[in-house]
């Protein structure tokens, strides 16, 4: 049996022991009201908590949601209210990180009750990107490390900062990695080392450049056979590839700053030829009606909003025969019903096909939603920026510190 680079909650008993658990509650909000408009995040950490609590921990939790000054930035007191709602049990929240109000209330904490401090991002050290070491240092990490027991990541979403809450504590207290930590780490395993072939990508959306590093990341690793584009991705391939895709769309790649990319993909064409896959027709808007042309139409005058039926059936063919799928980005404008169906015919055929998927990035996510379809993918990741990171083969701290803390 291969042996796991971090340890789990299953390795740690934690019946009476207080334990600082690291999620990442950072929702969509309103900025007016404050009022959370998406508690997916939430709800995911929801097993960790409750198994926590039910195995006897005094839940200490540590999360952040927006910056100071930003729109939507807030305190923790709706997020507490509302996995109150969603776990169905009591749980206080005390408006402080580390001073005598925050001690004080893990002091009085009871085996199973469960806390929430303040916004850690209240903290002016917490953003600074430091070693686990010198985090170690902070006072975030001094006051709260001598009341606690054990520490627990569950916050893979925001394991690509090396900030102090997500790794200050690794080196002073037992740690391991929580259900959502595990459950992600498994996944984007299992398909970035994909023994089963063939494995694909299907990448879409408007993420430009991390779309052409993912490309260039798991076709140089041989970690995929092949890279299907879509969205906005698919347009910005196709037109280094050579095609002229009209006015308005060249002139949307140009105010992104997407032209940039043009000779890094012309190069990832001629290092990986036949394995880039770009779309074969595309759907257009004219009077606000959807209009499929085929590239030998190109240019066109319109705006491209979605692939085309022909795009959709060899995508759809090629998803049928993976053993292995990724999937980040959808492949048009899909909150326009007229060009909602690339991403509902390929999401659709990923959810039906028999093979390991992969899903993140909140549109991709959304998208899914809508569709009814997140329950027929293997797994739907919570992360962001970490994904798009760890997908490409950065090193994620919040990972390396779980794993040194194994070490050590």
């Amino acid at each position: 049996m291969k042996m796991a680079k971090f340890l789990t909650m299953d390795d740690l008993d934690f019946k009476g022991k207080v334990v600082i658990l690291r999620v990442d509650f950072n929702s969509p909000i309103d900025p007016t009201t404050k009022k959370i408009l998406d508690d997916s995040r939430i709800r995911s950490h929801g097993s960790t908590i409750m198994e926590l609590s039910k195995r006897g921990a005094r839940v200490v939790i540590l999360a952040h949601q927006g910056r100071p000054g930003d729109p939507d930035y807030s305190s923790l007191e709706n997020h507490t209210d509302v996995l109150g709602k969603i776990i169905k049990r009591t749980v206080r929240y005390v408006d402080d990180i580390y001073g005598d109000k925050a001690k004080n209330a893990i002091k009085a904490l009871e085996p199973g009750e469960i806390l929430i401090l303040k916004n850690v991002r209240d903290d002016p050290e917490e953003t600074k990107t430091k070693t686990p070491e010198e985090h170690a240092k902070s006072e975030l990490v001094q006051n709260l490390a001598p009341l606690a027991d054990i520490f627990v990541n569950d916050a893979f979403a925001a394991a690509h900062r090396g900030h102090a809450s997500i790794i200050g504590f690794t080196t002073v207290l037992p740690t391991a990695a929580g259900r959502v930590m595990e459950k992600e780490l498994k996944a984007l395993e299992k398909v970035t080392t994909a023994r089963e072939r063939p494995c694909i990508y299907i990448l879409g959306g408007a993420k430009a450049e991390d779309s052409a590093a993912i490309t260039e990341y798991v076709l140089s690793k041989e970690t995929a056979d092949s890279v299907l584009t879509g969205g906005v991705i698919g347009h910005l391939f196709l037109f280094a590839k050579g095609y002229d895709i009209g006015e308005p769309n060249k002139k949307y790649l140009e105010e992104k700053g997407f032209n940039q990319l043009v000779p890094k993909i012309q190069d990832l064409f001629k290092r990986f030829d036949g394995k880039i896959v770009l779309p074969e027709d595309l759907a257009v808007e004219v009077d606000r009606k959807r209009v499929e042309i085929s590239l030998s139409e190109l240019p066109t005058a319109y705006p491209i909003y979605d692939v085309g039926s022909k795009t959709i059936k060899k995508y759809a063919s090629m998803i049928m025969e993976a053993k292995a799928i990724v999937v980040n980005g959808p492949m048009g404008v899909y909150e326009n019903r007229e060009f909602l169906k690339g991403t509902k015919e390929i999401f659709k055929a990923i959810a039906d096909s028999e093979a390991f998927s992969v899903a993140g990035g909140g549109h991709t996510v959304g998208a899914l939603d809508e569709l009814g379809l997140q329950d027929k993918i293997s797994y739907v990741s919570t992360g962001g920026g970490a994904l798009m990171e760890y997908l490409t083969g950065k090193t994620l701290p919040g990972v390396e510190a779980l794993e040194k803390a194994k070490r050590a």
